[in-house]
C-alpha cells in the first residue's frame, strides 16, 4: 500500500481527531456507526482504517464480506475517491507480532501458540491483552509512509460502554503487570496518545432509558480517566411528529372518510390508542434527549433507517454524521 497523493485536510472540522473511539451500550448499533464514520472521513480522496477489536467480526457481517485476517484489507471506496480499509486486530496475533518485534521470537513464539501458552497468558493477564489491541490501533494511527501519515483517520469499533474505560486505561492495566520494558513503554506510548487531542471517543445511544443512562455514566468515567469525549451520537432518531397534541377520535374520523376509507369504531379507537402511544413515547424520547443536551457535549442525530442497514443506509448515516445533523 504505496503513499498516494490525498487531500492533506480532514473531511470537515468538526471531526478534527485522527483515532476516532466509537462506543456505546449493546444493540445502540455502534458497529454500523463507526462504519458509517469511516465512509463518511474517507470522502474525497481520503483513507481511513476501520479496526474491531472484540472478534465478533462484525464489520465482516454488516458489508458481507469474507470473516477479516489479522492484516489491513481494502473494504470498500468511499465517495469521490476515498477508501476504506479494515482490520481485524486479534489478541493472539498481536502478541506474536509483539514477540518478533521486540524479542526476535517469531518461531519461538509460534510454537508457543501451538502448545497454548498465547491463549493463556492473555486470559490471565487481561490488562496485556488490551495493551496488545490498542497498541496495535496506535501503530495504525501513528504510521507513516514517504513522510505522511498512511491513514488520514483511524475509527476503533471499540467495547461496549460497560468496558470502555477499563479498555482504554491501560497505563493502570499493566502497572501490575511490567515496572521496566517494552510492555511497560508502549502501555505508556498508548495512553499518551489515548488521551492526546488526537484521540476523540464517541457514545452511541438510542433515545432509550437504559443506554442514555449508560452513556452518562461512560462519559463521566471517561472524564473521571482523563480521555477526551468528542460526540454523543443518537442512532435511530425518527423525525419529529406533526404536532405535539394527541389527534381527537373525531378527527380520526374525519381523515378516514376523506380518503375513502370506512370509519368503524374499533379502527377509529385502535389508530387513537397508537396516537396516544406515539405522543407518550415522544415526549419521553424529549426527555432523554434534554439529559444528554445538560452534558454540554456535541450531539448528532441520525435517522431511523425503515429498510434495515445496507451500504446505500451506511452513506446515509454518512453524509447525517458529517452534516452534524
Amino acid at each position: 500500500m504505496g503513499a498516494t497523493q490525498r487531500p492533506a485536510d480532514r473531511a470537515g472540522t468538526d471531526w478534527p481527531a485522527r483515532l476516532h473511539v466509537v462506543t456505546g451500550k449493546g444493540g445502540t448499533g455502534k458497529t454500523s456507526v463507526a462504519a458509517a464514520l469511516a465512509l463518511g472521513l474517507a470522502a474525497g480522496g481520503r483513507r481511513t482504517l476501520l479496526v474491531e477489536v472484540e472478534g465478533r467480526q462484525g464489520i465482516a457481517q454488516l458489508f458481507g464480506t469474507q470473516p477479516l485476517p489479522y492484516a489491513e484489507r481494502h473494504l470498500v471506496d468511499a465517495r469521490d475517491g476515498g477508501e476504506v480499509y479494515a482490520l481485524a486486530v486479534d489478541a493472539e496475533e498481536a502478541l506474536l507480532e509483539y514477540l518478533d518485534m521486540f524479542y526476535k521470537l517469531g518461531a519461538a513464539g509460534r510454537a508457543l501458540r501451538k502448545l497454548g501458552a498465547i491463549d493463556f497468558a492473555t486470559t490471565i493477564a487481561p490488562g496485556l491483552r488490551d495493551v496488545l489491541l490498542t497498541g496495535k490501533v496506535k501503530e495504525a494511527t501513528t504510521r507513516t509512509a514517504d513522510g505522511r501519515r498512511v491513514y488520514d483517520a483511524v475509527v476503533l469499533d471499540a467495547p461496549p460502554t460497560g468496558r470502555i474505560g477499563r479498555f482504554l486505561n491501560v497505563t493502570a492495566e499493566t502497572a501490575r503487570l511490567a515496572k521496566v520494558g517494552p510492555i511497560k513503554t508502549q502501555s505508556e506510548g498508548v495512553a499518551a496518545l489515548l488521551r492526546s487531542p488526537m484521540t476523540a471517543v464517541h457514545v452511541v445511544t438510542l433515545l432509550e432509558e437504559m443506554p442514555v443512562q449508560e452513556t452518562i455514566d461512560a462519559i463521566g468515567e471517561l472524564t473521571s480517566l482523563g480521555f477526551g469525549v468528542g460526540k454523543v451520537i443518537i442512532n435511530a432518531a425518527r423525525p419529529p411528529l406533526p404536532t405535539g397534541q394527541l389527534v381527537t377520535e373525531a378527527e380520526l374520523e374525519h381523515g378516514l372518510r376523506a380518503a375513502g376509507l370506512p370509519v368503524e369504531q374499533r379502527l377509529v379507537a385502535g389508530l387513537h390508542d397508537e396516537a396516544r402511544d406515539q405522543v407518550i413515547r415522544r415526549e419521553l424520547e424529549d426527555s432523554l434527549r434534554a439529559d444528554l443536551v445538560e452534558l454540554g457535549i456535541p450531539l448528532v442525530e441520525l435517522p431511523l433507517l425503515p429498510g434495515g442497514m445496507d451500504r446505500a443506509g451506511l452513506d446515509v448515516l454518512a453524509a447525517a454524521l458529517l452534516r452534524g445533523d
